[in-house]
């Protein structure tokens, strides 16, 4: 399963998830960011590349849809909610990120 995670500038949050999810068996990750200095700026080959698309907040769904609406529309898109509160690999952040994914997909201990 293709999963990719999608932040503001793909530092902090969306790099973390796919620091910790990439070492599962059967999911490969990518990340990205939807502002013009991101690390790596999502970009349409990476949306449909991607079976599931999970992203931060609600504003980065928006920004998805108003820029690729034709390619979102045939993936799943789902808000994790977690603020931009966090530095990279942040232990706190990490829980989330598994707490809220295991709620979609299987997330070992």
């Amino acid at each position: 399963m293709k999963l990719l995670f999608i932040c503001s500038r793909n530092k902090w949050r969306s790099l973390t998830a796919e620091k910790i999810l990439d070492r599962y068996n059967g999911y490969e990750v990518k990340s990205a960011g939807t502002e013009e200095g991101a690390r790596i700026k999502v970009t349409e080959g990476l949306i449909g590349w991607a079976d599931t698309i999970f992203v931060m907040e609600k504003k980065h769904a928006r920004r998805l849809q108003d820029k690729f609406s034709a390619k979102v529309r045939t993936r799943p898109i789902i808000c994790l909610d977690i603020p931009d509160d966090y530095k990279f690999m942040d232990e706190e952040l990490i829980e989330i990120l598994k707490s809220r994914v295991s709620e979609y997909l299987e997330v070992p201990e």
